[in-house]
């Protein structure tokens, strides 16, 4: 399954509902919360044991946000990318 994240700031009830080996993709207002020196890292860092987490460039780049600024694990995408975890994924979710 594909999640797809805009709601910032990030309700962990929505953060339960993520099962090992599902896509998690953070856009919009919800990279602010990705940061490294963030209160989110304690709890996404055990989502990157069985998940792949990636945030959109696009958004970061909006923000004003470096990539080292990121908690270390999360890829950074671009659109294609995004389309192709879309094709990959024939369930997904959104979150607002």
């Amino acid at each position: 399954m594909l999640h797809l994240i805009f709601q910032s700031p990030i309700q962990t009830a929505v953060l339960e509902r993520i099962a090992p080996d599902d896509d998690v993709v953070f856009l919009e207002s919800s990279v602010l919360r990705l940061l490294e020196k963030g209160n989110m890292k304690s709890i996404l860092a055990p989502l990157l044991k069985h998940n792949k987490l990636y945030v959109l460039k696009e958004d970061v780049d909006a923000r004003g946000i470096q990539a080292s600024e990121l908690i270390v694990g999360i890829a950074m995408i671009d659109y294609k990318y995004l389309v192709e975890l879309t094709v990959k994924n024939p369930h997904i979710q959104t979150w607002n």
